[in-house]
């Protein structure tokens, strides 16, 4: 099954420090994630800055439960970097996976 996350960043003065703080960490999860199947498609969400404020991934896991196992483990949650985290079931056309 295929999710759609949408993930915002805390607003907070620190937010930035703690996104930067674990991101080698997070890429590193979301390559191994990539070359599994697991992640489609991953972005930051940038501000009017250019400064990243959140994040935005395509993922597939067997169900939801084995997301939010995923998502318990992953850097940016246990970091306090993603905030509010907005997961949807989707289906990527075919023609882009």
């Amino acid at each position: 099954m295929q999710f759609l996350i949408i993930a915002k960043d805390g607003s907070d003065e620190k937010a930035l420090e703690r996104r930067l703080s674990v991101r080698s960490q997070h890429l590193e999860r979301a390559a191994e994630m990539h070359d599994s199947g697991e992640a489609l498609y991953g972005a930051a969400i940038l501000n009017e800055s250019e400064q990243m404020v959140g994040s935005v991934m395509i993922c597939e896991f067997p169900s939801r439960k084995e997301l939010d196992e995923w998502l318990d483990s992953e850097p940016y949650v246990r970091g306090g970097v993603w905030r509010n985290i907005e997961v949807f079931p989707c289906n990527v056309a075919p023609m882009f996976v």
